[in-house]
């Protein structure tokens, strides 16, 4: 815990991934709320088959979910669901003629259910 998993279509190729890595990571570990960066695991994942809306063409989305223990509160959730969309916003490609959407989702883990081992 906690995980962040930021999906793109494969059409804002080329996407600065090692930059958004560095910069979510760095702003993520700086709130209270991560009490230690080692526990933040980041990856990105191509989307190269979607669909969004009826065009087949001219859009493109940025969605990043961040999944954390339960037990934070609305505002923490804001305030971190803040932290990385300004960052999608500041690095995510905006090829000619493509829309892209920028969304992210916090959402909560099971504390009881989550299991995690450190070797």
């Amino acid at each position: 815990m906690p995980h962040l998993v930021i999906e793109y279509t494969d059409n804002l190729r080329p996407f600065p991934e090692a930059e958004v890595l560095a910069a979510v990571n760095a702003s993520l570990t700086s709130s209270p709320e991560i009490q230690d960066e080692a526990d933040l695991k980041s990856r990105f994942i191509t989307a190269d088959r979607y669909a969004i809306g009826t065009r087949p063409e001219g859009r493109g989305f940025v969605h990043a979910q961040l999944r954390l223990l339960s037990g934070r509160s609305p505002e923490t959730k804001k305030e971190l669901a803040g932290r990385v969309g300004a960052i999608l916003a500041e690095h995510t490609p905006q090829p000619e003629g493509v829309m892209v959407q920028i969304s992210v989702e916090i959402v909560d883990m099971d504390r009881a259910s989550y299991v995690k081992q450190r070797r």
